[in-house]
């Protein structure tokens, strides 16, 4: 591999002749060599929204020239567009503060912008720091960027994916809603309800996140920006922070704010602490759903059988016509991770120190990892799954009409403690409830009929 030298502050470094980073990347790719696990896409485009918004306000502001300024736009916008993603190798477990991804940004940025401008790699022409990096710090940037990047997973990715799995629910709810099945709790056989009911009650719980998810993301569009290395501002010109919100704003359609308070912004990051914990919560409502749809197609026929799923691909490699939950099951997974992401994002949100939090990349990572596989994870499950269920209604209607519990409806007749026996002997005995009640009580066997009726226990 051919190799050029660039300098940074601490002397001459060897950097692959056809990467657009420099020095301190490179030096960040040699002694950080930990997971392999770099910044995702929504991340790397943000760092380019970041990017061009300042050099338009530096523009604007007269704090940069036209020629650098138009050649940093256009190298940060191919930065945005995902065409140089490949030049960003930083590991994610590096400095706690993103220091090394805000310099590989203002690199790359600066040898295209080079280009741009008809110089070679390495030259300095266009400055990493004294241009790419003006009027900023890695301190402001990083979190700027963090905060727009899970704005637009948010609105773009997960709400679309949970909007179009709570409609389906909807729907799924009014096509069921005749059918007339067991309730369960405790795992226990319970009075009836309607397979419309059960689904109905999921998308009451999604429409529940979305509404936490969309007041969560209120707090994502204040940005610390302008704040630079401890939330005073310190070299930048006035008018720097709402002048780059604005054109952040522009760039993605997304109305963003400047955080009042710079430093809140830099040395914590509460905002997407409590976005993860929102991102929890809807996992957990996911898990539920996804566990409650895999029981009730449990079988064929050792199971409880009462809906169909769709057979998407062989579900053994040892058991012939084999039929799994794969999706609920992806699902499930997703949501583990999820979980497991929170409680590495709370102990990386208690990790500053005064004006600092220092664990940055490991929050920005799993965050938008967790916004990423509930999105996809939904999305796959609505299609693949939810859309094809089906009710069994015969089998439904043999395990409603072995229901002990229906005697729940004779309770307010002749007594909580009558209505126990008759339905322990109707179990030992193998007999409907009915005809053990017309045995113990005096009940005739139309008032029977009425009482043990399910659709009239709705």
């Amino acid at each position: 591999m051919k190799h050029r030298i660039e300098r940074d502050s601490l002397g001459e470094v060897e950097v692959p002749n056809d990467a657009y980073w420099g020095a301190t990347t490179q030096r960040s790719v040699d002694n950080f060599r930990i997971s392999g696990l770099v910044f995702q896409r929504r991340f790397i485009r943000a760092l380019g929204v970041v990017k061009l918004a300042c050099a338009e306000a530096n523009l604007e502001l007269g704090v940069l020239s036209e020629e650098k300024a138009k050649a940093v736009i256009q190298a940060a916008s191919e930065v945005m567009e995902g065409k140089l993603d490949s030049h960003f190798p930083v590991d994610i477990f590096q400095t706690g503060s993103g220091t090394h991804s805000n310099m590989n940004v203002n690199e790359v940025i600066a040898n295209r912008a080079i280009e741009h401008l008809g110089g070679e790699k390495g030259s300095k022409a266009v400055h990493p720091n004294d241009d790419v990096n003006k009027s900023q710090s890695s301190n402001d940037v990083i979190p700027t960027a963090m905060h727009v990047a899970c704005a637009e997973a948010v609105e773009h990715d997960l709400l679309p994916a949970l909007e179009k799995l709570k409609v389906a629910l909807a729907n799924k709810a009014a096509e069921f809603n005749s059918v007339v099945k067991t309730g369960r709790t405790h795992l226990m056989d319970a009075t009836p309800l309607t397979l419309g009911g059960e689904f109905s009650t999921y998308a009451a719980q999604i429409g529940k996140g979305i509404d936490r998810l969309k007041e969560a993301s209120k707090r994502l569009l204040e940005l610390p920006i302008g704040g630079t290395a401890v939330g005073t501002g310190i070299n930048t010109p006035d008018g720097f922070s709402a002048l780059v919100v604005k054109n952040i704003s522009h760039i993605t359609g997304i109305r963003f704010r400047e955080n009042p308070d710079k430093g809140e912004g830099i040395a914590a990051h509460d905002t997407i602490v409590e976005l993860s914990g929102v991102l929890k919560t809807v996992a957990v409502s996911l898990t539920k759903i996804a566990n409650d749809i895999r029981w009730m197609a449990s079988g064929p026929t050792a199971g409880l059988g009462e809906i169909t799923i769709p057979a998407n691909e062989p579900g053994s490699s040892i058991m012939p016509g084999k039929v799994n939950p794969t999706q609920a099951e992806a699902v499930l997974m997703a949501c583990a991770q999820v979980f497991g992401n929170d409680t590495t994002i709370t102990f990386a949100g208690a990790g500053g120190n005064f004006e600092l939090n220092t664990m940055k990349p490991v929050m920005a990572y799993n965050i938008l990892q967790s916004i990423e596989i509930l999105a996809n994870s939904v999305d796959s499950f609505t299609d693949k799954c939810l859309l094809g269920i089906a009710p069994n209604t015969e089998r439904i209607k043999k395990i409603l009409e072995k229901n002990l519990m229906l005697v729940t409806a004779l309770a307010p007749k002749i007594g909580y403690d009558k209505a126990a026996e008759i339905a322990k002997e109707a179990h030992a005995s193998s007999r409907s409830l009915r005809e053990v009640a017309l045995e113990k009580t005096s009940l005739s066997i139309d008032a029977l009929d009425k009482l043990l009726d399910p659709k009239k226990m709705l």
